[in-house]
């Protein structure tokens, strides 16, 4: 029986698709990476997960697993081969269990990121990770790239968000990982290696997440900058501030909101004058678990101590629910009207906060001296160091000029990043975007491991090839 065949008794005729009905799932999100598939599979169960890639270990067929495909970096994409398996996971949709004693839920791979934090508070219960796609990422994407987002700062990244795993291995074996425990010291933890590892090493099914209470109140402001050095020391008094309360603190340069409110006339930045057009914005954002009124206090302290410091210029304080919504929307656009204006060269990085202001002015020098008139699309979390440092064309540049200096552009900031102790991977992975220029900074030894570790866990090499490691 040949392997489409064997795939079509598997899951089912009408969950294998070929030709025409496989495009969709053949191209990234950016439209920078296409693909060619022998069929995309969409499996039902975390049974029918194990019986795929079962076959696929059989006929020696690489896998490529995809949830939302909202990633930026191609990990969920195909080679050109035309010879991968794209296993698509939207159909494991179901939320198995909540448990509110324990505060955790259990939920499938394919669950959509809104979906999630919508069956939460349906439950008086917050799951806090937020970012601008979580109304088509899945929970499975989620975990393969350690989603971070917004609210990091105070609650961190997916792998402080998940207490366990279901896993299906290489070899279709499947790990019932669903532990709810915050203590489990019985060995390797295995967890945290699947987190992060991009599909390459197994195929995560299912996840028991950490619950929270739902905050009483929320305080939310735009922030009007005058440098990045006020931005960090806004930070430092938001950290003294607010403590454990302070959940965002967002980045912005002031022309990445001009750029939103040019695309998308219907959103306007809530400053006039002077303070309509400054170089540096931030957003910050508390959530209170006591009152609305001990929650407004505490933040219009801090907020008036950084405008008499001379730190803050300006501040619009949401008084509404529907403007602290705004305020993010503004944010949350950035992304969207910078694919507006074309491709650009794309940078998730981390840098250490006090090296923040240093880096930024440094690598723009040297960018603008290396390719002049380039234009710097930079927001990011300020508040956990991971800044999105993009380089878009500029006046007098075409984008395919653009893009053919993409490696040289590359380089210059990655060594940059390098230079101050950074990483050049936040939160969307290394994908096949960064996978040859990895070595150029990760320790040669920690490189070595990285390998030893996928061969153990992937010997025949199927799974996710050409990502992460070459």
């Amino acid at each position: 029986m040949s392997l489409l065949d064997a795939l079509r008794a598997a899951v089912g005729g009408q969950h294998v698709l070929t030709d025409a009905d496989a495009a969709p799932y053949l191209s990234d999100w950016r439209d920078r990476y296409s693909g060619q598939a022998l069929a995309v599979v969409r499996p039902g169960s975390t049974d029918e997960v194990a019986a795929v890639l079962r076959l696929c270990a059989a006929h020696g067929a690489p896998i490529v697993p995809q949830g939302g495909n909202t990633g930026l970096c191609g990990g969920a994409t195909p080679d050109a081969s035309g010879q991968a398996v794209v296993l698509s996971l939207l159909r494991l949709n179901r939320i198995r269990a909540m448990d509110l004693d324990n505060d955790t839920m259990e939920v499938e791979a394919g669950c959509v990121l809104q979906s999630v934090q919508e069956a939460a508070r349906a439950a008086d219960r917050l799951f806090p990770l937020s970012l601008a796609a979580e109304g088509s990422c899945t929970i499975g994407g989620n975990l393969a790239t350690n989603a971070g987002g917004t609210q990091v700062l105070r609650y961190g990244n997916m792998r402080e968000l998940t207490l366990g795993l279901e896993v299906v291995t290489a070899e279709g074996e499947i790990w019932h990982g669903l532990r709810g425990l915050r203590k489990d010291n019985t060995g390797y933890d295995l967890r945290d290696l699947y987190i992060g590892s991009e599909g390459t090493l197994g195929i995560i099914t299912a996840a028991t997440l950490k619950l929270y209470p739902q905050p009483v109140a929320h305080c939310t402001a735009l922030l009007a900058l005058d440098s990045i050095e006020d931005g960090v020391a806004m930070l430092a008094l938001a950290r003294r501030g607010l403590g454990a309360s302070l959940t965002g603190f967002e980045l912005m340069a002031g022309d990445c909101l001009q750029d939103v409110v040019r695309c998308f006339p219907q959103q306007r930045l809530p400053f006039e004058g002077a303070s309509a057009d400054l170089p540096w914005y931030a957003l910050l954002e508390l959530s209170d678990s006591e009152s609305e009124a001990h929650a407004r206090e505490r933040f219009e302290a801090v907020v008036g101590e950084a405008i008499e410091s001379g730190h803050v210029r300006d501040a619009v304080i949401a008084e509404s629910m529907a403007q602290s919504k705004a305020l993010w929307h503004l944010r949350e656009s950035i992304p969207l009207a910078e694919k507006e204006s074309g491709k650009s060269i794309k940078h998730d990085v981390s840098i250490p906060v006090s090296r923040m202001a240093a880096f930024v002015r440094d690598t723009n020098l040297a960018l603008q001296r290396a390719f002049p008139g380039i234009r710097h699309v930079i927001f990011g979390h300020l508040g956990d160091g991971n800044l999105h440092y993009n380089v878009a064309r500029g006046e007098g540049w075409a984008e395919g000029e653009l893009l053919s200096r993409q490696a040289a552009v590359y380089e210059l900031v990655h060594d940059s990043v390098h230079a101050v102790g950074g990483s050049i991977s936040a939160e969307h992975g290394v994908g096949q975007l960064k996978r040859d220029v990895l070595p150029r900074y990760k320790d040669p030894v920690e490189i070595a491991l990285m390998r030893r570790i996928k061969h153990a866990l992937d010997p025949t090499g199927i799974m996710n090839p050409g990502k992460v490691l070459g």
